[in-house]
């Protein structure tokens, strides 16, 4: 049986933590910053947990998640 391959989009996008949370940049940051407030774009930094109805979908895309830290 051949191994499964990973969505290489995915991989880049999502980041797993030692207890296996699935962790994402928040949306928002990368562009129209000058009328965004500094509190709004303090806000949108760092990563956020994965939402739990969306986690099915990223195991699909990753899966070697358990190996991937």
């Amino acid at each position: 049986m051949p191994k499964m391959k990973t969505h290489r989009a995915g991989a880049k996008r999502y980041k797993v933590t030692a207890s296996g949370k699935i962790l994402r940049r928040k949306a928002g940051r990368k562009h129209l910053l000058q009328h965004k407030s500094p509190a709004r774009k303090n806000r949108l930094a760092g990563m956020t947990e994965v939402f739990e109805g969306n986690l099915d979908k990223i195991k699909a895309e990753l899966p070697y998640l358990k190996y991937s830290r």
